[in-house]
């Protein structure tokens, strides 16, 4: 049955090597059309830089390089958001030059009007798209006000369980809707699933306002749920794959792996691999 894909032969089917992402040329897309299956390329497939949080970022780059990403969204232990406009352009031509799009930045909190503008003035100088951020509910108009200014989305991510501010999709959305076009939702799927909310279904219900993605697996749908390899967790990753098609979906799917942060590259690679083979599959 589609919605419950035997994980194991799904892999052995795109080639585990392929699948990894660490051999160029994308192997499971080469794999789907000798099936007579026409892949999909029309979602982007990225890497949210949290994943390697500590680790440096040539360290990162380099990565990202060897999975075959071609999207980035920094957070700040990668290029602090202190950092001087000059500091900011030379990482951002660094990764340019690596072949890789800097997108976008986030996680951003702001509690304060100074972290919101300088969450701008960064973005801009790096030459971003959106900021990923969770702004106080005071601090929103503020917010609107800059998107105007700069042309530079804000996407409000959810945290799931335990947060007072923005756990859920709804509860962003609700704050959004009647706001500037451009502050939307990154929507988490694995903090979506962890408040018992079906990911697929919220991504058909907000993605008017849903401008990043990232996507990952859980081992629960409460609030213990924790991080796993992509496909072992509780998520129907190709549901959420196969909605995501449906909405045509235009933004950068953004690979959140969360465990193993100290020695992540297997864990990173299974995932990556899986996501690719559904995105060319399902």
């Amino acid at each position: 049955m589609a919605e419950s894909l035997n994980r194991r032969k799904f892999l052995c089917a795109a080639g585990l090597a392929a699948a990894a992402g660490l051999t160029r040329g994308h192997s499971s897309k080469a794999l789907a059309i000798s099936k007579g299956i026409k892949p999909e390329t029309k979602l982007k497939l990225g890497l949210a830089s949290y994943t390697l949080r500590k680790f440096d970022l040539d360290k990162t780059i380099e990565t990202t390089k060897k999975l075959d990403l071609k999207y980035i969204k920094l957070k700040s232990m990668h290029l602090p958001l202190d950092s001087s406009p000059e500091q900011i352009k030379a990482a951002a031509a660094k990764i340019e030059a690596a072949g890789i799009k800097l997108y976008g930045c986030g996680v951003v909190y702001m509690s304060k009007e100074e972290q919101v503008h300088q969450a701008f003035d960064y973005a801009k100088a790096a030459g971003m798209e959106l900021i990923v951020g969770v702004p106080s509910y005071k601090l929103l108009g503020l917010v609107n006000d800059k998107v105007q200014q700069y042309d530079i989305k804000m996407a409000i991510h959810n945290h799931g369980p335990g947060d007072k501010r923005y756990p859920t999709p709804e509860s962003v959305y609700e704050r959004v809707k009647n706001l500037d076009r451009r502050v939307g939702l990154c929507l988490d799927i694995g903090h979506t699933e962890r408040s018992g909310i079906d990911p697929a279904e919220a991504i058909e219900r907000y993605i008017d306002r849903i401008y990043d993605f990232d996507i990952k697996d859980v081992s629960e749908s409460t609030a213990k749920g924790g991080g796993v390899e992509f496909g072992r967790g509780v998520v129907d990753l190709p549901k959420v794959i196969r909605t995501l098609k449906k909405v045509s979906y235009s933004g950068v799917v953004a690979i959140e792996y969360e465990k193993d942060g100290d020695d992540p590259l297997a864990g990173l690679a299974e995932s990556t691999g899986y996501v690719r083979a559904l995105i060319d599959t399902v």
